[in-house]
């Protein structure tokens, strides 16, 4: 009679993918993911997904369109870059994965947190050249790899980063996004101490303050030698 429940409760599992769905997502709410969903809809949302450390995509930002088919988890989830990124299996115009790269090792084990702790890291960490979406990132990478890793680390200076965006208009300083680099520019001005920083006093002010001070005590020395003793 046990077995007969166990099996039972496990049909009505395999048979609930809408349950599984919620509980995955749920999951990656709880995470240290950004995630973003559109009209509470569980079908299609966002997350935000950082370049893995010490690949060339470090430092990078990218925002993440997640599709859950309505047989997720037998189905893999489809997912593709907003914004854009230079690789040899992400389409640079849609921002497309291939396909494979997920359906190939998918299973109902895995869920929402393994595509961007595992399949997404891997994927740009070990780009295959031999299955490509963008061909001539594909083209370049088997050709001349210096010149692919230089291109790839200049896609992802450009990326979408808010908060470094709301800074750097905040700051009237457009003009230099040209001559600083990614990495430079949020190392300057994208630090947590430097949000909500009180305004600091500009030099020029201080000077001005010395001056004024020297010139009241020049103005009361001058008073004191014009008067003539009595």
């Amino acid at each position: 009679l046990s077995n007969q429940k166990k099996k039972k409760k496990g049909e009505s599992d395999m048979a609930s993918p809408s349950k599984r769905r919620e509980m995955d997502m749920m999951k990656l709410m709880m995470s240290d993911y950004k995630v973003d969903t559109v009209n509470d809809d569980l079908h299609m949302f966002y997350v935000t997904f950082h370049g893995p450390t010490d690949s060339l995509y470090e430092g990078g930002v990218w925002k993440i369109k997640v599709e859950l088919p309505e047989a997720y988890p037998y189905k893999s989830p489809s997912v593709g870059f907003v914004n854009k990124i230079y690789h040899p299996n992400v389409d640079e115009s849609s921002g497309a994965v291939c396909l494979d790269v997920i359906n190939q090792t998918w299973s109902p084990m895995f869920d929402l947190i393994n595509v961007f702790e595992s399949f997404l890291p891997q994927l740009l960490l070990y780009p295959n050249p031999s299955d490509p979406f963008n061909g001539e990132a594909a083209s370049l990478l088997m050709r001349d790899r210096p010149a692919y890793e230089l291109k790839v680390k200049g896609s992802s200076r450009s990326l979408f980063l808010p908060t470094c965006f709301s800074i750097l208009f905040n700051l009237s300083l457009t003009h230099w996004l040209v001559s600083l680099t990614f990495q430079e520019y949020c190392k300057r001005y994208a630090k947590p101490e430097d949000i909500g920083a009180p305004e600091e006093i500009s030099s020029d002010d201080d000077d001005d303050d010395s001056m004024s001070e020297r010139g009241s005590d020049s103005d009361d020395n001058d008073e004191i030698a014009g008067k003539a003793d009595p």
